[in-house]
């Protein structure tokens, strides 16, 4: 039995909607259904009254709708326990940031943050884009910083979670330059001699980007896939290398650019090829899972998060 089937199942209960329950938890609605139907296999009843409409719960599942409650609420205050138990004062800021923007854009924007408030004390979980919201939704952290496309949107309803615009990032193609400084590897490449291409892997955020960009340019672009990986970092060692044109944050390559390490991959006179993202950041709104009605630790943190977040808005 996994957690997150009682969190569905008390969700059910109180909108008496599988579609609206699965909108707010963030999964398409026949897997929401299935993961409910797990729930039932475990329990061994049926909970919910499918004969029915708006959905009711079964007599068994009236029954266990108290027990979920009461499990989900000694879970929560078995992880507020141990958490309190790994900081004296248990004021620890828990983030949930993507790979790539926990080594460039996170340590900087950390420092800056810390220059105003003073030395806050962190726990970072890198992730995926996917990974680090479902991380929040869930209730693992207390902030989430992602990349977010309008094409490409971050489903947080804003009734729920408040949000901030930390920056911008461009993705842009880039390749180790040959002896004369020009890229070993340019765009668009050719039926005979198609560019080696380090791409993301098709679940990564920034291998969605890669496609918008691609099919927005117009090009018939000739790539050959030689490498797939879901990490920025991995793919800029691998055009570091020699191995083929990668589209690259450009937050992660400004040293190497500097250093002539790395260039543009475009051809000659073509117009610059990128795609623009913010940077945002995320929290649970204040009064969101019942925070407020806590008190010691979980008071406390909540009014770290909103120092930092006034801290932020004013800038």
């Amino acid at each position: 039995m996994e957690i997150k089937w009682l969190e569905d199942f008390v969700s059910l209960a109180e909108t008496h909607s599988f579609s609206r329950s699965a909108e707010l938890r963030h999964v398409t609605q026949p897997a929401f259904s299935r993961r409910i139907q797990s729930l039932e296999a475990w329990v061994g009843t049926e909970l919910i009254d499918r004969s029915s409409y708006p959905t009711r719960l079964t007599s068994a599942g009236k029954v266990f709708y108290e027990q979920a409650l009461a499990m989900l609420a000694q879970v929560s205050e078995t992880r507020a326990l141990m958490r309190g138990q790994r900081s004296s004062n248990g004021l620890v800021l828990e983030f949930a940031v993507p790979h790539t923007l926990s080594l460039t854009f996170f340590p900087e924007w950390l420092k800056a943050l810390e220059g105003k408030l003073g030395t806050l004390p962190c726990r970072l979980r890198a992730l995926n884009v996917h990974d680090a919201v479902l991380m929040l939704v869930e209730g693992g952290c207390d902030l989430v910083m992602v990349y977010h496309h309008a094409r490409q949107a971050i489903q947080l309803d804003p009734a729920h979670y408040d949000m901030l615009v930390l920056g911008v990032e461009r993705l842009s193609p880039y390749s180790a330059p040959d002896a004369d400084g020009k890229p070993l590897y340019r765009l668009p490449g050719t039926e005979r001699k198609p560019v080696p291409f380090l791409s993301y892997t098709a679940n990564a955020f920034l291998g969605r980007m890669v496609d918008l960009l691609l099919a927005d340019s117009g090009e018939d672009f000739k790539l050959d896939k030689c490498y797939e990986t879901d990490m920025a970092e991995a793919l800029k060692v691998m055009a570091l290398a020699g191995h083929g044109m990668a589209f690259l944050p450009e937050s992660a390559v400004r040293d190497e650019v500097a250093q002539g390490r790395l260039v543009r991959a475009e051809a000659a006179r073509a117009a610059p090829l990128s795609i623009e993202m913010e940077i945002r950041l995320y929290r649970a709104r204040p009064g969101e899972g019942g925070v407020e009605r806590r008190g010691g630790p979980a008071r406390r943190k909540r009014q770290l998060v909103d120092q930092v977040w006034a801290s932020l808005s004013e800038a």
